[in-house]
């Protein structure tokens, strides 16, 4: 028996999936969920083997709703928009449906769940892989963190500064720090140059947020914060800073 769960905001699509899978006894539709906050926190608790899930969504869309888990399902995205067809294929999801579908196309789905011989195909989990994914436009603009039970969406203009942390990245705000399973050479890439600069291997900066540059031992400098925090700035990083500020 195959574990599934159906997010999706549309109580319709929600229906037609559920009217679909009557003719797949052997997936078992163990919750539906509308939006992404409530998908995390069911996948949490039934562990599902498998979810379809839709892409634009209230609060966080799907491929944000994935980066909060650590261990995510089998996914088949169904969504009305064929422009993410590329970036759900790059985080290995089984398939992806644009809405409206036919049963056939459906069953074509199911199959590959399937996989040969009836033997379910289960165990290749979508995998983001942040060096080659497109970004979806929501993720340009601001980061979801996931901190106990609860979810929070940070604007991109509320981080004061970004720390490499092993193979996670800390998000510093006036609010609080963050963590996020990331690497600071993805968010170098995804986040808007004129705004940010990595200044260090393990700080990005937001450049508003510096308040003023002072030599540091030998050839270094640091970057005084509003906050009053004290950033290093490595002899690469400084070049990059001085570019964007004009100096």
């Amino acid at each position: 028996m195959i574990k599934a769960i159906i997010i999706d905001d549309e109580p319709l699509a929600r229906e037609m999936i559920k009217e679909y899978l009557q003719a797949y006894p052997f997936i078992s539709i163990v919750q539906e969920c509308g939006d992404g906050f409530e998908g995390v926190k069911a996948i949490s608790q039934h562990e599902p083997d498998l979810i379809f899930l839709d892409v634009q969504m209230p609060k966080i869309n799907g491929f944000e709703m994935l980066e909060l888990l650590n261990t995510p399902p089998a996914v088949i995205f169904t969504t009305a928009f064929d422009e993410y067809a590329i970036k759900a294929f790059e985080a290995h999801a089984i398939d992806y449906l644009l809405k409206p579908f036919s049963k056939e196309r459906f069953e074509k789905a199911i199959q590959k769940v399937k996989g040969e011989n009836e033997k379910v195909k289960i165990s290749t989990k979508p995998q983001l892989d942040e060096e080659t994914i497109t970004i979806s436009p929501e993720q340009h603009n601001r980061v979801v963190v996931k901190t106990g039970n609860n979810i929070r969406i940070i604007p991109m203009h509320e981080i004061e500064y970004m720390q490499a942390d092993d193979d996670y990245v800390k998000i510093h705000t006036k609010n609080g720090s963050y963590l996020k399973k990331k690497t600071i050479t993805y968010y170098e890439k995804i986040m808007d140059a004129s705004q940010f600069v990595r200044v260090h291997r393990s700080y990005i900066l937001q450049v508003q947020q510096i308040t003023r540059i002072e030599p540091y031992e030998k050839d270094g400098h640091i970057a005084i914060l509003k906050s009053g925090e004290k950033i290093p700035i490595s002899k690469t990083g400084y070049p990059k800073l001085k570019a964007i500020l004009g100096l």
